[in-house]
């Protein structure tokens, strides 16, 4: 136990430390911040996007590590809790074997690690993760579609969170809150879109066929 305190609080994994320090705040912040309807990653703007034209020198590296597949947060946070697990193995095996690699070297080499570590990773996110909008739908078409709470209830209050799924198959996370005079909506309830605001769509309670209709085109 006193070898991996050691080994936590020593200078020559200050970076790697502070990188993981980084991404567990950023990442309990987001967490709380979801658990309220609200997100972090919509702040920071929802994907990276580089120009094909120009995917060369840094463009080419982050189309390489899947920039624009994945929300820009998730991006940063993968990349910090990469370069920080890369940093601290490199460290550990240096004293394990009593020698001491130079802080800047093992930044350096942790970098590098990380990066193919990066793209491998951030390419399984993008598969699992749900997107907020897609280039072939626009978010005004998904009025009038029943949609599931994912994070709520919805009510008057802060908004939370539903999900539906485009005629192409592709998951939407969009947030959400109650019309004026509906019920406040569950976690798990069906609703309908009915319109939205500048910062969320307006929701109510989905009728009984319009939920039978969308579980026979399900099936």
């Amino acid at each position: 136990m006193s070898a991996v305190s050691d080994l936590l609080l020593a200078p020559d994994v200050r970076p790697f430390a502070i990188a993981a320090a980084i991404m567990l705040a950023l990442g309990g912040i987001e967490l709380l911040a979801t658990l309220v309807g609200f997100s972090i990653s919509e702040l920071l703007g929802k994907e990276v996007t580089v120009e094909s034209d120009h995917a060369n020198g840094l463009g080419g590296l982050f189309l390489w590590i899947n920039a624009g597949r994945l929300p820009l947060l998730i991006l940063i946070i993968l990349a910090l809790g990469t370069f920080s697990i890369a940093g601290f193995f490199l460290q550990g095996l240096a004293h394990g074997v009593g020698i001491s690699v130079p802080v800047s070297i093992a930044a350096l080499a942790a970098a590098a690690c990380s990066i193919p570590a990066i793209r491998i990773t951030s390419r399984g996110i993008a598969r699992i993760i749900p997107r907020d909008e897609t280039y072939a739908v626009d978010e005004a078409d998904f009025i009038g579609h029943v949609a599931e709470v994912s994070i709520g209830p919805l009510d008057q209050g802060l908004p939370g969170r539903v999900r539906l799924k485009d005629v192409f198959g592709n998951w939407h996370s969009l947030v959400a809150r109650a019309g004026p005079e509906s019920v406040p909506l569950p976690v798990g309830a069906s609703v309908l879109l009915v319109d939205r605001d500048a910062k969320s769509f307006i929701a109510i309670s989905a009728p009984a066929d319009l939920i039978a209709q969308q579980r026979s085109d399900r099936a």
